[in-house]
């Protein structure tokens, strides 16, 4: 039956499709991060990964899962730790999200702290590119990563459905499990998950060090694998929700469980524990000057041991809480916005000898509002402001080595961001952001010193820090006409005090005295600082045939990041990375090739070493069935498969720690 015919059988359809000989137009998936007011287009760059998508490109961290996606690199710290890193910018300046709610983890402290999150829960993936400090707060100026994983049920469920994942292989012999249950009568659901993961060491091509790499006492390590960096990982929840037409409410508790290895150093182990408690309720329907009220709150009790020798060095552990409210108000005239305001607060301790960082509280709380008006007929509008007070409390307990965190510091950042979508044609739309955000630095930045074994560096901070302080602005040409879709942006961010983490070229011991045989000493700095760059993706349909239908991907992107204190580059930037896939379904198969390119890295800091250039060529298949009432995903998943030699620019370990050599897993996936 044709498009046409359809369309004259079913009415309502209107609304969804256009009448064409080809091919119908997509209506773009609702991006919820960073859109309280349900808008279809969004002036901010976003990315969605879900459904097969997700499964294919899933990985053990959330780092390498997002790796391949515009404007997202890795922090890559072997395959038990890796933290998304946006257009250059990593640790606390990317907000990363449980269902709209900060984690309140401490993997924005260093590299070798993972997110405790397994992809294999997440059901959605949003990304929001470039500052979202309005809604989520100065660590969210440089993106934001919000995951959905539904384990407190915002819909109805009737009946019983359940999901189960298997995996095996890759280049670290994944051995993965997981599986979810949900049930529900109507108006109570229930949901229950868990999961378990164990890998072993990474196979590398050749050795892990580099020629840039020093020289260790261990030797160049094995041949073929990167030693200490086998792990595992377990988790699990449960929660449950009470629906009705207007609205939920629901409670849910989650635990995740690892131990692994740094790659950094030979006799360290990592420990992580995190019990998250949460609440979420919307009320929505509501008559008098809000229309709905949302309400989410989390509690997280976290707690990491860095292990030396069988012995625990270090325990740093991390208990708070986040609560926010957003309240979407009747329309003012053309305005149709959301009000809101959240609460935060950290108790952060490390103990042991090696702790580099004193005990800290951290309180914050902020007001914010946007605002969104339909200017023409082709011209949408926002507009949006957000007021934070922060307070970092240190308690220093009378160590000599923190003597400068003995005084309380007191922050106030004001955020403004505006944005518009203007519709050129129904096939061409432009899109454009202009913010300024302020970031207040956190309680590493300011107070850090000391050795961390972890990651063999010594962190300085800096009590006198100030406000992290940007403008940013973002434009991107947009286009769909059902066949071909695609966006072409750049940005530019300028930071008039940009708090990076920097190489003096210094070696030290762990007294810090310099020392040549040493470890290398890293700064917490204030400098001005310049980001701009591009990205680009696009999906062509080639056409469909007896043998299948064909499309074309392409992606690129580019940043580059300066020191303007110095004119150095900043460290740690990802280099230009374009990439193409061919993909291919026929019933119910599905392939896809994908070849990958990353130039060299060379403007790189004076006292730190670039990275040479790669292609890579990858693939995957895989095939629908179903058996009973169930619904089946076979697949096997292979990744540079020609064995390159991979080093991320954006590591910290990048010339003792390469990326996975060859790789092949299969899996199998079911939904009832």
């Amino acid at each position: 039956m044709s498009l046409c015919s359809l369309w004259r059988l079913t009415p309502l359809a209107a609304v969804l499709l256009i009448c064409s000989e080809a091919h119908a137009l997509e209506l773009q998936p609702q991006v919820i991060t960073g859109n309280p007011l349900g808008s279809q287009q969004l002036a901010s760059p976003t990315t969605v990964l879900e459904g097969d998508d997700l499964t294919l490109q899933q990985k053990g961290s959330l780092g390498e899962t997002l790796n391949k996606q515009p404007g997202v690199s890795s922090s890559y710290f072997g395959p038990g730790a890796s933290r998304p890193i946006i257009r250059g910018q990593d640790g606390d300046r990317i907000r990363i999200l449980r269902n709209g709610v900060g984690a309140l983890d401490a993997s924005s402290l260093s590299y070798d702290h993972a997110v405790p999150l397994d992809p294999v829960n997440v059901e959605r993936v949003e990304i929001v590119r470039g500052p979202a400090a309005l809604l989520y707060g100065g660590s969210a100026i440089g993106g934001v990563v919000n995951t959905f994983d539904n384990r407190i049920p915002t819909e109805a469920i009737e009946g019983i459905h359940g999901a189960g994942e298997l995996r095996y292989g890759g280049a670290d012999t994944t051995r993965s499990s997981a599986g979810k249950l949900e049930a529900g009568n109507g108006a109570f659901a229930l949901h229950l998950d868990a999961n378990a993961r164990e890998f072993d060491d990474l196979k590398i091509p050749g050795f892990a060090r580099s020629r840039h790499a020093p020289v260790s006492e261990d030797g160049p390590g094995k041949d073929g694998r990167l030693g200490n960096s086998d792990g595992r990982q377990d988790g699990g929840a449960v929660g449950g929700s009470y629906t009705w037409d207007d609205g939920y409410a629901g409670l849910s508790y989650s635990t995740y469980d690892a131990n692994y290895g740094s790659p950094a150093e030979q006799a360290v182990r990592i420990r992580m524990k995190q019990d998250h408690y949460a609440f979420a309720s919307e009320i929505r329907n509501l008559q008098g000057p809000f229309t709905s009220v949302k309400l989410d709150a989390g509690y997280t009790d976290y707690e990491h041991r860095e292990i030396e020798g069988g012995e625990t060095g270090t325990i740093f552990k991390n208990k708070g809480y986040e609560a926010r409210v957003e309240a979407r108000h009747q329309p003012i005239g053309p305005f149709d916005g959301v009000v809101g305001a959240q609460v935060t607060r950290n108790e952060f301790s490390a103990l042991g000898e090696e702790a580099f960082v004193p005990q800290t509280d951290t309180n914050a709380a902020a007001l914010f509002i946007l605002e969104e008006m339909q200017a023409t007929e082709r011209l949408k509008l926002s507009l949006g402001g957000r007021l934070e007070h922060t307070r970092v409390d240190p308690d220093a307990k009378g160590n000599a080595r923190f003597a400068t965190a003995d005084n309380s510091n007191d922050f106030t950042a004001g955020s403004l961001s505006s944005g518009a979508v203007y519709t050129l044609t129904p096939i061409w739309s432009v899109a454009a952001t202009l913010g300024y955000t302020e970031r207040a630095p956190t309680f590493y930045e300011l107070y850090a010193n000391g050795a961390h074994v972890a990651t063999g560096t010594y962190e300085q901070g800096d009590a006198n820090l100030k406000k992290e302080k940007a403008v940013s602005s973002d434009l991107a040409l947009r286009f769909d006409n059902g066949t071909h879709k695609g966006s072409f942006g750049v940005f530019y961010s300028h930071f008039s005090n940009y708090i990076g983490l920097l190489g003096t070229g210094r070696t030290l011991n762990d007294e810090g005295d310099a020392d040549p045989s040493g470890i290398p000493e890293y700064t917490y700095s204030g400098v001005r600082a310049r980001f701009a760059g591009f990205e680009a993706q696009d999906h062509w349909k080639l056409g469909e045939s007896a043998y299948g239908k064909f499309a074309l991907e392409l992606s690129g992107d580019y940043t580059r990041a300066t020191n303007l204190d110095t004119g150095e580059a900043l460290p740690r930037i990802a280099p230009l990375r374009m990439s193409s896939g061919l993909l291919w379904e026929l019933d119910r198969w599905q392939a896809r090739i994908d070849v990958e390119h990353a130039a060299g890295q060379g403007r790189v800091p004076d006292n730190e070493s670039g990275t040479d250039g790669y292609t890579t060529l990858g693939a995957s298949a895989g095939y629908h069935f179903n058996m009973g009432g169930s619904q089946w995903l076979a697949f096997v998943n292979g990744e540079n498969l020609t064995n390159q030699t991979v080093r991320y620019a954006s590591s910290i370990l990048r010339d003792i720690a390469p990326a996975p050599g060859r790789s092949v897993q299969v899996g199998v996936r079911t939904t009832f």
